[in-house]
């Protein structure tokens, strides 16, 4: 019986233990099942919130290229309404003072007929140096004369509607992001500050003369990331119905001032009648800098250039040198057309005057605050009369330092010691000498004249005489460059570049590519490409070692006369073989072009002048840039960073700029009679 009890008892535990393990089951499943379903949820929100978020990029990428677009239409427009009108200042000039006056208050870009016609002249202040004949730009004569009396009327409002267009597809676009951008709060803060710019486009058409002012104070307001790029474009665009800042945008190169564009450039390629009919072209501007340029564009002439002017001024603040690290050079009596460091004695500089006298100035220390150490007079002339047309139109320190060689505009070119003696007198010319360069050795001293000759003197004996004159050039020889010991290039108002070798006759090679007078001639580094520019507008870069008659690249961007070209101390055969090879040329149209000569690109625009700019220089180590122009301004530029990090401002015009060996100095020679050295950094 006891047994019967404990089974009974025993079944009636197990029963329970057996109607719970399904519950237990049950339950687990249902866990399991909720982990599941949980899993799912998080994955959905993750695919979600991706979806979300290449939402956003795709709104974002959209609205960026609508407002591309239609800003470069706007920009290719305002273009082509400024040449026509251009076009007809020859046979109508009150015709074209209107169609001039019609773009200006189309495109609020601050220009009048007289204000295009004077901006591209050169100075008759600098007639006498090298190269500045003092003649009207040749573009501008070019387009008159083929102008005629043929000009189209300029459409007044070719530009409005397609603003109007851009704005009305922006607030579309913006109404569609708004709807979906919620799980991406960076992305709108970013999107809404360019909206609300562009918003203010409706706006414009009723700004006074007081905009200026305002749109100043709008630009200044910005984020500080966004300010440079917003003022420089404003600037270039401002600034183009002076002749200045006009980009060729069709040409496919990187066209964004101070700074590279991404890839998506290359889409300008096409013509610009495809740009207007399709508008497919994509280009990187500043967004900030884009809208604040639209809306300066609807204010009148004089307004906008005048905020074009305080918006460079205003950034120039920041950067200016400090007065204690300008040292002032003021024994000249005329412009300073010239100078030039030496390379060995690094604390000397020389300079060349139209006063017909050359100095060697010693620093007194590395920094402008060390001041002035003693200064040697070069004469040449021994009185007023005899100063005559002794202006010092260039000179060049020899490769070891203790020769300087000045060429002035009577023809003669001397020789000086490092202590100021005269060593050599050499005449041989019939003309203006403007260029004269050493050969590395130091025994051959090239020189290119108004006489349309150039003459190699050995001057490696007590008397200096001409081992051979090249008659070969059908005009005046503007400049002149050395290759090696014996091979130079010349160039000359004939339109032609010339390859010739001591002891040939006749030109080793001849290059008739350019269809204006070619201004200057320069080597680069390892002594296999020639580059010179011209009064076509273009440079040119030509491969010396094969047969081929036409240029290795053939530079098109700038919109008037190229007066200089200077390759960068970098790549093959320089002291900075692994950097990027480079050539800087500089513009009347006021603009800067860096290119790379590996495939013809362009790298960077430098486009803050407000005039034509004269001169460039390299730093030794070819990381900065320095450029000079005829409102005398100076700009020092970081190189692949693409933006300026000093400035200074002195009166007159700049001639040239010059950097010393250290790269911790940088010269200018201005047309009021002062040399000033700068502090760098």
């Amino acid at each position: 019986r006891k047994q019967q009890q404990q089974q009974q008892q025993q079944q009636a535990s197990t029963q329970p233990q057996q109607q719970s393990q399904p519950q237990n089951d049950s339950s687990a499943g249902a866990a399991a099942l909720m982990a599941q379903q949980r899993r799912a949820v998080a994955e959905m929100a993750a695919l979600e919130e991706q979806r979300q978020a290449q939402l956003v990029q795709q709104q974002l990428q959209l609205q960026k290229q609508i407002q591309q677009e239609q800003l470069q239409k706007f920009r290719q427009d305002s273009f082509n309404a400024a040449a026509q009108a251009h076009h007809a200042a020859a046979g109508h000039p009150m015709d074209a003072a209107t169609d001039l006056a019609a773009v200006g208050d189309q495109t609020g870009n601050g220009a009048n007929g007289a204000t295009a016609m004077s901006g591209n002249k050169r100075p008759l202040n600098a007639k006498k140096g090298p190269k500045n004949k003092g003649k009207t730009s040749k573009q501008q004569r070019t387009m008159a004369m083929e102008s005629g009396s043929s000009a189209a009327p300029v459409s007044q409002n070719s530009g409005f509607a397609t603003l109007e267009e851009a704005v009305a597809r922006l607030e579309q676009q913006q109404q569609q992001k708004d709807a979906t951008m919620t799980d991406a709060p960076g992305a709108v803060d970013e999107s809404e500050t360019h909206q609300q710019l562009l918003r203010q486009l409706q706006q414009n058409s009723q700004l006074s003369s007081a905009t200026a002012g305002s749109l100043l104070n709008k630009l200044s307001s910005g984020r500080h990331g966004d300010l440079s790029s917003q003022q420089a474009s404003a600037v270039q665009d401002l600034m183009m119905m002076n002749g200045k800042h006009f980009n060729n945008a069709s040409e496919g190169q990187h066209q964004l001032p101070n700074g590279p564009l991404p890839p998506s450039v290359s889409a300008l390629a096409a013509a610009s009648e495809q740009q207007k009919q399709q508008q497919q072209q994509q280009q990187s501007f500043p967004p900030g800098g884009a809208a604040a340029v639209i809306a300066a564009s609807h204010l009148p002439p004089k307004e906008a250039a005048k905020a074009a002017d305080a918006i460079i001024d205003k950034e120039d603040e920041l950067t200016n040198a400090n007065p204690s690290e300008v040292l002032e050079l003021k024994m000249h009596q005329s412009e300073v057309f010239m100078c030039a460091w030496n390379s060995v004695f690094t604390d000397m500089i020389a300079t060349g005057s139209g006063d017909a006298s050359a100095r060697i100035w010693q620093m007194g220390g590395t920094k402008a605050a060390d001041g002035l150490g003693p200064v040697r007079l070069l004469p040449h002339g021994s009185g007023p009369k005899d100063r005559k047309n002794k202006d010092v139109t260039t000179l060049e320190w020899s490769s070891d330092g203790k020769l300087l060689a000045t060429g002035s505009y009577d023809g003669v070119a001397r020789v000086w010691s490092l202590g100021g003696s005269l060593v050599h007198t050499l005449r041989g010319h019939k003309g203006p000498i403007f260029s004269l360069k050493w050969n590395k050795k130091g025994n051959y001293l090239l020189s290119g004249s108004y006489d349309k000759t150039t003459i190699v003197w050995d001057v490696s004996t007590h008397n200096g005489f001409i081992e051979q004159q090249f008659n070969d050039h059908q005009a005046p020889a503007l400049d002149v460059d050395w290759k090696d010991d014996t091979t130079f290039a010349s160039c000359s108002t004939d339109k032609t570049v010339h390859i010739c070798r001591v002891g040939m006759p006749r030109p080793l090679k001849t290059y008739t590519g350019h269809a204006d007078e070619v201004n200057a001639v320069k080597w680069d580094p390892s002594g296999n490409l020639l580059a010179s520019c011209s009064d076509d507008c273009t440079a040119k870069v030509w491969d010396v070692n094969s047969d081929r008659k036409d240029p290795l690249f053939d530079f098109k961007s700038h919109q008037q006369e190229i007066y200089t070209v200077k390759w960068a101390p970098t790549g093959p055969g320089s002291k900075n073989p692994n950097k990027l090879p480079m050539l800087a040329t500089a513009s009347f149209d006021g603009s800067v072009r860096l290119w790379n000569v590996q495939d013809g690109s362009c790298i960077q625009v430098f486009s803050r002048h407000r005039d034509s700019v004269y001169s460039v220089a390299f730093s030794p180590s070819g990381n900065y840039l320095a450029s000079g122009s005829l409102a005398g301004q100076l700009y020092i530029w970081n190189v692949m960073e693409g933006r300026h990090i000093k400035s200074f401002k002195g009166k007159g015009d700049i001639f040239e700029v010059a950097w010393n060996k250290e790269e911790t100095r940088v010269a200018a020679c201005f047309s009021s009679n002062v040399v000033c050295i700068i502090d760098f950094p």
